[in-house]
């Protein structure tokens, strides 16, 4: 398994086979890094100073044998089960936060002085009239929204041994992005109405992956356990960003408004009897506010974002329509590497 070489830095990387894991590896391989990935999922990626291990981050056998083979000067811990991706919330619980656990274990015992955390946004779970701070309590509604947060108390409670920088993330987008996303991108690419609850004046930040990758690459450099907020700037409303992409992708698509109240209802109901992938947090944010204050970042890490939420929404949706054939036949990849199943939402469409 040892292909240790001529390199800058060796980096242990969770969840290196999903969507922003894959952004991640190459840009650290381009400069000249050494990485090894363990994901639960294939990895068919080569590159001569990389290695895939395909396992599950609570393998504490499947660890040792990493760590013991190779040196990490830091670890990037992207390894997520997200909410609409599992049934048994027990089993998200117990990846997120159990391999966390372990992943913290190892890295203290082996003398790797830092990981890199990629938290979220799903901290909270209402809708914000300012722009939300580090200080802010995190007051998740849901079981992913609460792993992350248990799993930023195990990163700080060990900030004397191990120094995590803690990424609280937006939603992560680029060419490639899917998920939920492609719900979207469906109704767009076959010139549907798009539906929004409320007045979609509601402004909800992304994250350019490419800002991401920049800035984590930045905190290798930030000796401390640090919180940072990350996001996009100049947020618009959900009707200016989808009109955006509309325009310029030329979909014919328009927006069809629905009032709030009765619309999360449904949702709610929907999720409940199994018939929707949109959880908790999707119904109650679907028309709510929420944007980092990203002072922090800028002013510690030098972090400047390059894309707005319209830019990168219209890439991530020009790669679905380029290659929607193909997305739709893939099996054995992440959740954010396919499109989400609609569910009822497919009901919908026919009346859009």
């Amino acid at each position: 398994m040892n292909k240790r070489r001529f390199h800058l830095n060796t980096f242990l990387i969770t969840g290196g086979a999903g969507f922003f894991g894959s952004i991640l590896k190459q840009a650290l391989l381009a400069d000249g890094n050494f990485c090894v990935s363990v994901d639960i999922e294939p990895d068919d990626f080569t590159h001569e100073n990389f290695i895939a291990v395909q396992g599950d981050i609570r393998d504490k056998n499947l660890l040792a044998k990493i760590f013991s083979e190779h040196k990490f000067d830091a670890i990037f811990h992207c390894a997520a089960l997200l909410a609409h991706e599992v049934k048994d919330k027990d089993e998200l619980w117990s990846s997120n936060v159990d391999g966390t656990k372990t992943i913290v274990e190892f890295a203290i015992k082996h003398s790797c002085k830092k990981l890199i955390f990629v938290s979220s946004n799903c901290l909270w779970g209402e809708s914000f009239d300012y722009p939300v701070t580090e200080d802010e309590p995190p007051a998740p509604i849901e079981i992913y929204g609460k792993s992350k947060y248990e799993c930023e108390k195990i990163l700080l409670s060990n900030a004397d041994k191990l120094h995590s920088i803690i990424f609280r993330s937006p939603t992560i987008i680029d060419e490639g992005r899917l998920g939920l996303l492609s719900l979207l991108f469906e109704f767009m690419d076959d010139d549907k109405k798009i539906p929004l609850v409320g007045n979609g004046n509601n402004r909800y930040q992304f994250i350019y992956a490419k800002d991401m990758v920049n800035a984590m690459k930045a905190a290798l450099n930030h000796d401390a356990t640090e919180i940072f907020n990350i996001g996009s700037d100049n947020v618009k409303s959900f009707n200016e960003v989808y009109e955006y992409v509309i325009k310029n992708a030329g979909s014919k698509s328009k927006l069809l408004h629905f009032p709030k109240a009765p619309m999360v209802f449904l949702m709610k109901l929907c999720y409940l009897l199994k018939l929707s992938p949109l959880g908790p947090y999707q119904y109650k944010m679907i028309s709510a506010s929420f944007v980092f204050d990203t002072t922090k970042i800028k002013k510690l890490l030098g972090f400047k974002p390059t894309l707005t939420n319209e830019e990168m929404l219209f890439k991530s949706y020009m790669y679905y329509k380029k290659n929607r054939e193909e997305i739709q036949s893939r099996t054995n990849v992440s959740a954010h590497k396919k499109g989400a199943k609609p569910g009822i939402i497919r009901l919908l469409k026919w009346f859009m």
